[in-house]
């Protein structure tokens, strides 16, 4: 485990240790998208991770899907993010936020604009939301354009923009988890007859634009994508291709000398083993409900240089600390991680109450 508290390049910062804090939604922003005091607080106090990735934030008003998730396009979201990027690099530590379109996963209760979703097709994901209203069936998106299409490219760019303004350290693209990026990579959600559908290198298109378009914009070196090969989530099945899109995906990805990647682990470890090999820059490795007994064995092996851990981190304002004492951890209140208030938020105790 001692390895995990070396320091790591990544892109262009050298980080104190090698543990990132994974993106985790915790609608708690204002209505209008922006980050609040109390968001800078609770950043703030795990900042002693190598890298915190923010939660999930939208790029324009059309990529919103769930209520108060923060936005990163606005005035106002820039100066609530600059709270929190301050916050966070006076205790030393280094902030990136996801770029996080949803695309079909969405309600018009939701979003600023009430408008219905917009995804590659006009495919229902068969799923329900939390809305204002309660639970209600999510409803047909509405298909893109293709001129839309690069339009939702050119909403990734400003956004990341916006997010340096914002004093970030740069931005992860959201690439996994049943959202938009990966809307276009399955069968089950994308039936487009342009260059975005059909083909292996049609539906990895979309993907492959917004990485670029955010490199060229704030540097490759500040750039990292986010990725979940094999996931089945809300109605996304990327069909028996799957595999051989990723291993398209991939190498053109690492053409762009992005910052790093970060893959989130469905157990399928021929192909994690064939992406490894593939990638030749920074891997981030996030294998939820990892056991304690084996943080650290990924870095250990030489199969990533860095590893994510969500509800410990969450739960564990000083996670770094615990770990290095070999010291008991806080279990995450579950009954807390959406909306709220500090409960469940900034109010988890560290080992030392005076370090959170």
């Amino acid at each position: 485990m001692s390895q995990l508290f070396s320091p790591v390049r990544v892109g262009r910062y050298t980080l104190s240790n090698r543990l990132v804090m994974a993106p985790m939604t915790r609608s708690r922003a204002e209505f209008d998208g922006t980050p609040n005091a109390l968001a800078a607080t609770y950043y703030a106090q795990r900042a002693s991770v190598g890298l915190i990735i923010t939660e999930g934030t939208q790029p324009s008003d059309d990529g919103q899907g769930y209520l108060t998730t923060p936005g990163i396009y606005t005035d106002a979201h820039v100066a609530g993010w600059q709270a929190v990027s301050t916050a966070v690099h006076a205790r030393g530590g280094r902030l990136v936020i996801q770029l996080m379109h949803v695309g079909r996963m969405s309600h018009p209760d939701n979003t600023p604009h009430h408008r219905q979703g917009l995804a590659p097709s006009a495919i229902a994901p068969g799923a329900p939301m939390f809305t204002a209203k309660g639970m209600q069936p999510i409803p047909e998106p509405r298909a893109l354009t293709t001129e839309e299409v690069r339009q939702t490219v050119a909403d990734f760019r400003f956004a990341a923009r916006r997010a340096i303004e914002a004093g970030a350290d740069g931005v992860e693209i959201h690439g996994a988890n049943a959202y938009l990026v990966q809307q276009f990579f399955a069968p089950s959600a994308n039936r487009r007859s342009d260059q975005y559908g059909g083909s292996i290198e049609n539906r990895a298109r979309f993907a492959i634009e917004v990485a670029a378009a955010v490199a060229e914009e704030i540097g490759a070196d500040r750039t990292g994508i986010r990725l979940s090969p094999s996931i089945r989530l809300w109605g996304i099945d990327e069909g028996p291709q799957g595999p051989d899109l990723y291993r398209h995906l991939v190498p053109e990805l690492d053409k762009l000398g992005l910052a790093y990647m970060h893959l989130m682990d469905q157990g399928d470890e021929p192909l994690l083993a064939d992406l490894r090999k593939l990638w030749t820059g920074t891997l981030i490795l996030n294998r939820p409900g990892r056991a304690r007994e084996q943080i650290g064995a990924d870095v250990a092996s030489g199969l990533a240089g860095l590893e994510a851990y969500g509800q410990m981190v969450l739960a564990n304002p000083d996670f770094v600390e615990r770990l290095k004492a070999n010291a008991p951890m806080n279990d995450a209140d579950r009954s807390t991680f959406f909306g709220g208030s500090a409960q469940g938020y900034t109010d988890y105790l560290a080992l030392n109450p005076a370090e959170a």
